[in-house]
C-alpha cells in the first residue's frame, strides 16, 4: 500500500483547506525557527516556509502576508515552544502550573504561551525548589534545545533593525519576565526588579556562552548549575549554603 497521502484541497489562496488554523500557523513557525537556525534571517522567505512545512506554494503568503508578519508567527511559535520547556507540574508553586498563565502577569501577548491552570505567585517560594526548577530549565536549553536559542539571537538580532519587530519582542519577553520578578519577591527579594534582571542576564550570559559562544562544547551538569544558580540566589537574597 502506497504511504504518499493525496494532495490536499486548497482554497484560492493556495492554503489547504482541510488543515486546522492552528495546525497551520504551528507548522509554519515550526518551520520559519528552523530556517532561522539553519539558514539565518537571508534563508527565511515565504517560499522556503512553504517548502520546509509541506505546504502548498502560498500558503505562508496567506497566512502570514508581509515579512513583519511571517517574524511575529516565528516569535509567537518561539515564545509557545520556550514557554514548553517546563512541564505544569516542574514549576514552583503549590500543585504546579504555570506561571506563565498568571493574570497579573500576562500581557497582551497572552496568546503566545498555552494556557495553564494559574499559580499564586504570592505564595513564599522555596530558595532549594526555585534552584532546582532554573537549573533544570538551563540544562535543557543547553542540551536537548540549543536550536531554540540559535533562533532566539536571530530573531532578537532582527529586532534591533525593525522597530515594529522590537515592540513585539519586547512585549513577549514581558510573558516571561513578570513571573520571575514574582517568583523572586516570593524568595525573598526586597528588590524582585533588580534581582530578576540580573539573574536573567547571568543566565542569557551562560545560555550565550555555551551555546554559540567560547563555551560552545562546554555544557555544565544540572549539579554545576545548581551549585552556581545557588550561589547567585543566595549571593543576592541570603539564604543558607546550597544543598550538596
Amino acid at each position: 500500500m502506497s504511504t504518499s497521502a493525496a494532495s490536499p484541497a486548497a482554497d484560492a489562496d493556495g492554503a489547504p483547506t482541510d488543515v486546522p488554523a492552528a495546525s497551520r500557523a504551528e507548522r509554519i513557525g515550526d518551520a520559519a525557527l528552523d530556517l532561522l537556525v539553519e539558514r539565518g534571517m537571508r534563508g527565511l522567505t515565504h517560499r522556503a516556509v512553504d517548502e520546509r512545512a509541506g505546504l502548498p506554494q502560498g500558503s505562508t503568503s496567506n497566512h502570514a502576508r508581509t515579512r513583519q508578519a511571517l517574524l511575529e508567527t516565528a516569535l509567537r511559535r518561539q515564545v509557545q515552544l520556550e514557554a514548553q520547556l517546563l512541564t505544569p507540574d516542574e514549576l514552583p508553586g503549590a500543585g504546579g502550573g504555570n506561571p506563565l498563565a498568571d493574570t497579573d502577569t500576562r500581557t497582551d501577548t497572552d496568546a503566545l504561551a498555552d494556557p495553564a491552570a494559574p499559580v499564586d505567585m504570592d505564595a513564599p517560594v522555596d530558595m532549594d525548589v526555585l534552584v532546582d526548577v532554573l537549573a533544570l530549565a538551563l540544562h535543557r536549553y543547553l542540551t536537548d534545545h540549543r536550536a531554540l536559542l540559535v533562533s532566539r539571537y536571530e530573531l532578537a538580532l532582527e529586532a534591533t533593525r525593525r522597530p515594529e519587530l522590537r515592540a513585539f519582542f519586547d512585549s513577549a519577553g514581558s510573558v516571561f519576565r513578570g513571573p520571575l520578578v514574582a517568583m523572586a519577591a516570593a524568595a525573598g527579594s526586597a528588590e524582585p526588579e533588580r534581582h530578576a534582571l540580573s539573574l536573567i542576564a547571568w543566565a542569557e550570559g551562560l545560555m550565550f556562552s555555551c551555546a554559540v559562544g567560547s563555551f560552545h562544547s562546554a555544557v555544565p551538569s544540572r549539579a554545576e548549575l545548581r551549585l552556581s544558580i545557588g550561589e547567585l540566589l543566595r549571593g543576592m537574597l541570603g539564604g543558607r549554603p546550597a544543598r550538596g
